[in-house]
């Protein structure tokens, strides 16, 4: 099971998702962001981040620890925006937490090395589980840490978005081959090697290890799915569907990525796109480099070899 933890000091809310997670030191001393029950994403995205994650765990991914929050609002009366009042108010009891990895900052690309195989396991996780929402503009990834001397490390968060076939459980077996867009994916540019992570990590995606994960989400999140008796019978929904789609791997593997060039003309466009829908005066408003927007070097954003100044 996860620890569970339960809510001392409500510190934050972090806005720049749209589930409102919060920061919150607990009674065990740590400190969490805890993804509410209340926030608009519901308890799917709790499942999805529940099964996602500790299944990542089990593979051998970095992912911080997932805990179980218990939330009295209380703890957060002096909260003075009245929409995450709301959200809090309507999340008492049972939560998810993960823990706060201190000083760590978001991944931009040429951040740190990240070796194909590296990059191939994650994009592996990622469509084995239809986790669409890892891409260059959203990537949910963490560098941690990323000061002093220790080496840098990738971590993965947020997947409330993935496993998308539990929004419609009744097309859920035609979704266990199909084949997901990848070409955007934030570790797209560091030439995934996706074909040896299938040959490492799809043997071990078994029924026993499924439903080892699925068995952590609490009763509470799987209750009154509607064409389901009961959290049991669910949990075997979410284990089949998922063996299933991990024994036709060869079929739904990403394997084709853009180059370098074809990134780079796509973000150029991209800008070329936005330049043009501005006003003639905020057109030519050059960067922090004095470049005009359409000329900015996107570089960075193509992962080695895509940045000539690396």
């Amino acid at each position: 099971m996860l620890r569970e933890i339960a809510a001392t000091r409500y510190l934050a809310a972090l806005r720049s998702g749209g589930s409102l997670p919060g920061i919150v030191e607990a009674d065990d001393l740590g400190t969490y962001v805890v993804k509410f029950t209340g926030s608009a994403q519901g308890r799917k995205a709790l499942v999805a981040e529940v099964i996602v994650g500790e299944l990542g765990r089990r593979l051998g991914l970095r992912v911080p620890e997932l805990v179980f929050a218990h939330f009295d609002p209380a703890v957060a009366a002096h909260e003075p925006h009245q929409e995450v009042r709301d959200l809090l108010d309507a999340s008492a009891g049972l939560n998810l937490g993960m823990d706060h990895l201190p000083g760590a900052v978001d991944f931009t690309p040429g951040a740190l090395e990240i070796g194909p195989l590296e990059a191939g396991r994650i994009v592996w996780l990622d469509a084995l589980t239809a986790n669409v929402d890892r891409t260059v503009h959203s990537p949910n990834l963490m560098v941690w840490p990323s000061l002093g001397v220790a080496p840098k490390k990738l971590w993965l968060i947020d997947h409330g978005a993935a496993l998308v076939f539990h929004h419609r459980w009744e097309s859920a077996a035609a979704s266990v081959e199909k084949v997901y867009d990848f070409r955007d994916h934030a570790l797209g540019g560091y030439g995934p090697d996706t074909a040896a992570a299938d040959a490492e990590l799809a043997p071990q995606v078994t029924r026993a290890l499924l439903d080892e994960v699925v068995a952590l989400v609490p009763d509470a999140w799987l209750r009154d799915e509607p064409g389901f008796a009961g959290p049991e019978e669910l949990r075997a929904a979410y284990a089949a569907q998922l063996t299933a789609r991990a024994a036709v791997s060869a079929i739904w593997l990403p394997r084709d990525f853009p180059s370098a060039a074809e990134l780079s003309a796509a973000h150029a466009r991209r800008a070329e796109r936005t330049r043009a829908g501005r006003p003639p005066w905020l057109r030519h408003v050059p960067d922090l480099h004095g470049r005009p927007e359409a000329e900015r070097d996107w570089s960075p954003l193509l992962g080695p070899g895509g940045n000539p100044e690396r």
